[in-house]
Order: structure tokens, then C-alpha cells, then sequence
């Protein structure tokens, strides 16, 4: 059974950084594409970034674009979002995905975690 848990959420003051980790187990994703996406209230889910298989490809969106990194370890099949400069706008559970279609929308991807919080206080 595949499961991806998500880590390093949390409360941080405008401007600050975290780290979001996530791990799968049940299956090695050593050629699929890894991403996080994140919700605010309602709101709908909205693409943060993503890493392909090879690793060689790094996409986001303009709304993070130079302030977030995405980076992936094969060797303990975990992605990891470094958030820098983080803004209140940032505020939001944040999810991480597998899959091996399409990277910015959600039907691309074919296994989610349960999400980890981030809020961003000003």
C-alpha cells in the first residue's frame, strides 16, 4: 500500500523559512514525477511545484517562483519543499504528489498525502 506523509509544517512569522518533507513507502518512484500542491479556505488546490523523474526539470508557478526550491532524494524516495521569504498569501495545507502524468494539475498525479499545515503570521 503506498503512503506519502508529509512533515516540517507549521506557524512562522512573515519572511521566515521552512522545510516540508515528504516520504513514500509501498512502491520506489524513482522515474515518477514528484510535487506539492497547496489549499487555502475556499480555495481551490493550486500547483507549487514539481521535479520530474529524471530530476532535471523543476517547474513552478510565478507566485513562488525564486522564493521556493523543490529537491528530491531517490535514495529514500522523499521530496522536500525549501519555502524561503514566506508570505501571509502562503497560508495553506500543502500536499505532496506522485505520478506520471502531466505536472501542473492535480490529474497528473495519482497518490497524495494527508497534507501538512502552513501558516504564515504577519
Amino acid at each position: 500500500q503506498v503512503q506519502l506523509v508529509e512533515s516540517g509544517g507549521g506557524l512562522v512569522q512573515a519572511g521566515g523559512s521552512l522545510r516540508l518533507s515528504c516520504a513514500a513507502s509501498g512502491r520506489t518512484f524513482t522515474s515518477a514525477n514528484m510535487g506539492w500542491f497547496r489549499q487555502a479556505p475556499g480555495k481551490e488546490r493550486e500547483f507549487v511545484a514539481a521535479i520530474t523523474g529524471s530530476g532535471r526539470t523543476l517547474n513552478y508557478p510565478d507566485s513562488v517562483k525564486g522564493r521556493f526550491t523543490i529537491s528530491r532524494d531517490y535514495a529514500k524516495n522523499t521530496v522536500y519543499l525549501q519555502m524561503n521569504s514566506l508570505k501571509p498569501e502562503d497560508t495553506a495545507v500543502y500536499y505532496c504528489t506522485v505520478g506520471y502524468g502531466g505536472t501542473y494539475y492535480p490529474n497528473g498525479y495519482g497518490y497524495w498525502g494527508q497534507g501538512t499545515q502552513v501558516t504564515v503570521s504577519s
